[in-house]
């Protein structure tokens, strides 16, 4: 019998946040049951949404178990993978899957997988390694930084060939972020992002049709209008204006029978806005806050105690979900044109769902490393 001073007292999930993750899944499950069933005829979006929740869960119970050190050494691998997935969408059918245009699905028969979801953790995972590396290697900062938009312009490269325009912009956002936040290439990257705001804006001004283009979604005219995205806009206004303070009543709203298109998916915050009113928008947004407040504040704990990597994966995770939801939230309230982005844990989505509640079983894992204390007990060999 010996004492292993590296013995670790085993932590639990935080109880609030996994408190907050877990009510909001549940309420999500709910209000895209309701949705789903204005215009489906069975329940079989109801069972495959609970599958993928199952799912989803069961892999956080993974993750909850996993050292943040493993999918650090994976973190390439899977990176890899992720870019491998991203062309394999392009095969000729059954395996790759396309709606309405766009090629972002490899067909599972059962179950239609989109690498696009799986890249944003990945890219967050790899960034984080690749930044940790490149902190050691400051002798030539141009060169590291030209790297760094090699590895996102891959990834951008492939998701723009299958036209996913939303995930494009998060993945490079966030990993853009990830830049500033760990102090990396900060010379080189606000020379290279003032120079793209400059050539952008140059080639706006020369030409006003662009500038027209740019600012149609906010005419006066809107409520006038007959453009398809126009209408999913005014359909979800109309939603929440019917719900006032106390809404409807779940499963009680209108909006979503034929009048909102994606009413399950991307448009989930206005059948909430119809059927509990204003009430229910709040109560979505204060606990999206308290989740991603409570996760910015875990990777400020890593870094303080000089867990850089769990420190910078959190904040790229919190960044890309705190983007996410502003920009779907903003596009159901009017206020951005709708882009195609689900709202994590409360649109229906299988890929979406699964790796959305990876990312945050991620974070819990690392707030129960940063209080983890090593104590001496007793081993037996």
């Amino acid at each position: 019998m010996r004492l292993n001073p590296n013995m670790r007292t085993r932590q639990m999930p935080d109880k609030a946040l996994l408190s907050s993750i877990l009510t909001l899944l549940i309420f999500g499950w709910l209000m895209s049951f309701s949705a789903s069933l204005a215009y489906f005829s069975s329940y079989s979006f109801f069972f495959k949404q609970t599958i993928f929740i199952c799912a989803g869960l069961f892999a956080g119970l993974i993750i909850l178990n996993t050292p943040i050190s493993t999918l650090q050494k994976y973190s390439i691998p899977l990176f890899i993978l992720s870019l491998i997935l991203l062309a394999v969408v392009f095969f000729p059918p059954p395996i790759g899957h396309t709606v309405n245009g766009s090629t972002r699905w490899i067909n599972f028969v059962f179950f239609k997988f989109q690498p696009s979801e799986l890249m944003k953790l990945s890219m967050v995972l790899f960034m984080a390694g690749f930044l940790i590396r490149q902190e050691k290697d400051i002798r030539r900062p141009w060169k590291g930084f030209l790297k760094t938009l090699v590895i996102i312009g891959i990834a951008d490269l492939l998701l723009l060939l299958e036209t996913d325009f939303g995930a494009t912009l998060i993945i490079s956002l966030t990993a853009l972020a990830m830049l500033y936040a760990a102090g990396v290439f900060l010379k080189q990257l606000s020379i290279v992002t003032a120079g793209l705001f400059a050539v952008v804006g140059i080639f706006i001004v020369l030409n006003p049709n662009r500038i027209a283009r740019l600012t149609s979604f906010w005419v006066d005219d809107f409520w006038a209008s007959n453009d398809a995205k126009v209408h999913q806009t005014q359909q979800a206004l109309i939603g929440i204006a019917r719900g006032d303070w106390f809404g409807t009543g779940i499963g009680a709203g209108i909006q979503k029978y034929s009048l909102l298109p994606e009413r399950h998916t991307d448009m989930i915050f206005a059948v909430i806005g119809e059927e509990l009113g204003v009430l229910g928008m709040m109560f979505v947004l204060l606990s999206f806050l308290f989740i991603l407040l409570k996760g910015f504040k875990i990777a400020k704990v890593a870094l303080q105690k000089g867990r850089y990597y769990s420190s910078y994966v959190v904040f790229g995770i919190c960044t890309w979900f705190a983007m996410q939801i502003t920009v779907n939230i903003g596009m159901n309230l009017g206020l951005l044109p709708p882009k195609g982005f689900t709202l994590p844990l409360l649109s229906y989505g299988g890929t979406s769902m699964i790796f959305a509640i990876i990312s945050l079983a991620i974070v819990l894992r690392v707030d129960m490393e940063n209080r983890t204390k090593y104590s001496k007990q007793r081993h037996y060999v």
